[in-house]
């Protein structure tokens, strides 16, 4: 497969949250048919449709020749060795890694949307992946900028260093 430049949202609120953010990271960095990780400021934010204590998120881009789901299962792996369990929609999480764009693919299985079909409506994702890409469009979206608007009423605070 040819590389495509791939977008991860990373999102923690349970445990050492930065600590497993930076750890998130580094396995990233380290996937097989990866290479060139970049990675946002790590961002605070209330929790959205959900509970629990505030996220702490990033997003990560990186160049990649696997294809959407064999990223997606990857992804999946690496929260799984974090204590990633799912007990029910929404729950609070030691770490969850989303598959928000993969170049310009556009799919709808039962296992994966693309892109991430809330991507442009959440400020903990949108702001990072900005700080990433400000010029960054999407397939069916157009520009991201443009839906800066719709999370406004979003709190998101990026964290220093």
């Amino acid at each position: 497969m040819a590389p495509a430049t791939a977008y991860v949202g990373l999102g923690a609120n349970l445990g050492d949250a930065r600590a497993t953010l930076a750890a998130a990271l580094r396995a990233l960095a380290a996937l097989r048919g990866c290479s060139g990780l970049r990675a946002s400021s790590v961002w605070r934010t209330a929790p959205v449709d959900s509970s629990g204590p505030d996220y702490l998120n990033a997003v990560a881009a990186l160049q990649t020749t696997l294809a959407p789901l064999e990223l997606l299962a990857a992804l999946q792996a690496i929260e799984l060795r974090h204590g990633r369990e799912r007990p029910y929609v929404n729950a609070p999480r030691t770490l969850d890694l989303d598959l928000l764009l993969h170049g310009d693919a556009v799919m709808a299985t039962p296992q994966l949307t693309l892109p991430h079909p809330r991507l442009h409506l959440r400020a903990f994702v949108l702001q990072p992946l900005l700080e990433l890409a400000p010029t960054l469009q999407a397939p069916g979206l157009g520009p991201l900028v443009a839906h800066l608007g719709a999370t406004a009423g979003q709190q998101a605070q990026r964290l220093p260093g």
